[in-house]
């Protein structure tokens, strides 16, 4: 069987509210998601999927490293991480193996990109730009349909940015389903039913994707795998280590090599998705992932996790620790800064709706009781998002309390769970390290000493045999090359910084796997590139 294609479709800031997930996620059955339930029908269903962040960057890092954040330096939100030298981006790894891999566009890696990973990172590649029919593909596409910025938009903008989603379709606010740690009013009920009006706009999105890979006759042996980098974008979900923070889609169909039709039960890592891509693509995977192969070439399913890890750290302007671990009915989180609040003032999330309505709520109860009234705007559970401080440790029955309502750690009868899973937490930490216990401002001078960056050595090139071979000295350097001579540089946007889209100097960058033939590249351009490290200097060969 040829090699094969991988679809990779994620989107930002929902947990498994897709109908798919009826019975398995409190409020699924609420969703609007035809395409999704058909692609979850023809594959399987991941049901005990988690991040190991809950926010962005730092767990897109770990998606495309196969590696924890806190081992490789990526847990802050956000930051320009230089992690080990042995860590790279995967669909490299496919790219040397031959795969034509493209990303359309987004990255938020907490590190530049080099152009070393994809033939193309626009926001129009895709798998019909790759030079043969038969050249295998990894493509991405990043959807921000669903990113929380979106649920808080004015009426036009919002109707605007969902123009697929019918009357019919659209989530009547007096009917969604509030949990229990939300208080019920006009703005999170509005907000909810935007939030899965939008996950009924980003089906729609995903439904044209699969239908151009339907129309290109490639779904058979194409591996599809769909998911979420965190929980929504709502008090006590996105930034918070909790099931609504960490609990994720996953649906993977591979006509070829999995038997459609499944929910799985196992505890995966979305890091996992590393190492079973690259087993599935017959890759070798490297030793340094902390991600598992969830299946193999065959389609074997593979030996699960017992145990499910996770931390949050600085979110932004907002200093905290959290860790946290999960087996099949247990959540451990244990909070470093206990007399921090769950929800400290962080700018950008203090702006939105939800965030500015609970604040008003406590802000009411604090006037009720300089009244001498007795506060009752919100709930214990409620009050306790905005409380000035937390336990240090906490522990919930996730299977008879979904919701996370009732905090465990110090019932005496769950006494041996708690040592059980805060062992577990230790251990975690003994074999992985944890560079979020060190001081930023200490990383942040290991690896750009007096605030600038390293630079990666010029490759050496040498011609042999009539043929062009680099090397660099930098450990973890790739080197490239391109015969397209160099040109200006446009300025890169800011946000293509932030996010670490590749910088675009107008060259075709290709990675080095054999020398160059000198007889057909007369005039070529050499670069080498290390994650974290400035690019080299060019090395033009014959040096005009």
């Amino acid at each position: 069987m040829p090699r094969p294609n991988v679809l990779f479709i994620s989107t930002h800031d929902i947990n498994p509210e897709i109908g798919a997930y009826a019975g398995v996620w409190p409020g699924a059955e609420q969703a609007t998601t035809p395409h999704l339930d058909r692609l979850a029908e023809q594959g399987v269903v991941y049901d005990n999927a988690f991040a190991v962040a809950p926010v962005c960057a730092p767990s897109r890092s770990s998606i495309m490293t196969g590696c924890f954040p806190t081992a490789i330096g990526t847990m802050h939100m956000r930051t320009k991480a230089v992690p080990p030298p042995e860590v790279v981006l995967f669909p490299q790894l496919l790219r040397r193996a031959g795969y034509h891999t493209t990303n359309n566009v987004f990255t938020d890696f907490q590190l530049t990109v080099p152009p070393t990973v994809f033939d193309a990172c626009t926001p129009t590649a895709h798998w019909r730009d790759r030079p043969e029919a038969d050249t295998p593909f990894f493509a991405a596409f990043h959807g921000l349909i669903t990113h929380e910025s979106q649920i808080y938009l004015d009426d036009e903008a919002f109707a605007a940015a969902t123009p697929h989603v019918t009357a019919a379709e659209r989530h009547d606010p007096d009917a969604v389903q509030i949990p229990p740690y939300h208080p019920d009013t006009e703005v999170f009920r509005r907000s909810w039913a935007r939030y899965l009006d939008l996950i009924t706009e980003m089906d729609h999105w995903v439904g044209d994707l699969l239908q151009q890979l339907e129309d290109d006759g490639l779904a058979e042996n194409t591996v599809v795998v769909f998911w979420s980098d965190h929980g929504a974008g709502f008090p006590r979900g996105k930034r918070w280590v909790t099931e609504r923070g960490l609990r994720e889609p996953l649906i993977v169909r591979w006509p070829a090599g999995l038997a459609g039709g499944q929910h799985r039960r196992e505890l995966v890592h979305l890091m996992d998705l590393a190492p079973t891509l690259l087993q599935a693509c017959g890759v070798p995977v490297p030793a340094h992932m902390h991600g598992r192969p969830l299946w193999d070439e065959a389609g074997t399913f593979l030996d699960p996790n017992p145990l499910v890890f996770a931390g949050r750290d600085r979110m932004d302007e907002q200093e905290d620790t959290s860790r946290t671990v999960r087996d099949a009915r247990y959540r451990y989180v244990r909070h470093l800064h206990p007399d921090r609040s769950p929800m400290q003032h962080c700018d950008y999330p203090d702006h939105l709706d939800t965030w500015r309505d609970l604040r008003r709520l406590a802000f009411e109860e604090a006037d009720q009781v300089g009244a001498g009234e007795v506060r009752d705007r919100l709930t214990p559970l409620q009050r306790s998002i905005v409380a000035a401080s937390k336990p240090a440790e906490e522990l919930y029955d996730v299977l008879a309390d979904p919701h996370e309502e009732h905090d465990l750690a110090a019932d005496p009868a769950h006494r041996p769970v708690l040592e059980r899973l805060r062992a577990a937490l230790d251990e975690w930490t003994d074999r992985h390290g944890d560079l979020g216990l060190l001081p930023e401002e200490d990383l942040l001078q290991q690896w750009r000493p007096g605030g600038k960056p390293l630079s990666t050595d010029e490759p050496r090139v040498e011609e042999r045999d009539g043929s062009l071979h680099a090397t660099c000295r930098t450990p973890g350097a790739t080197v490239a090359w391109t015969d397209d001579p160099p040109g200006p540089v446009p300025d890169r946007p800011r946000f293509a910084q932030v996010v670490g889209i590749p910088a675009d100097d107008g060259r075709r960058w290709r990675l080095l796997t054999d020398p160059l033939p000198v007889v057909e590249h007369p005039q070529v351009w050499f670069r080498a590139f290390r994650l974290g490290y400035e690019p080299s200097l060019d090395v033009a060969v014959p040096v005009r």
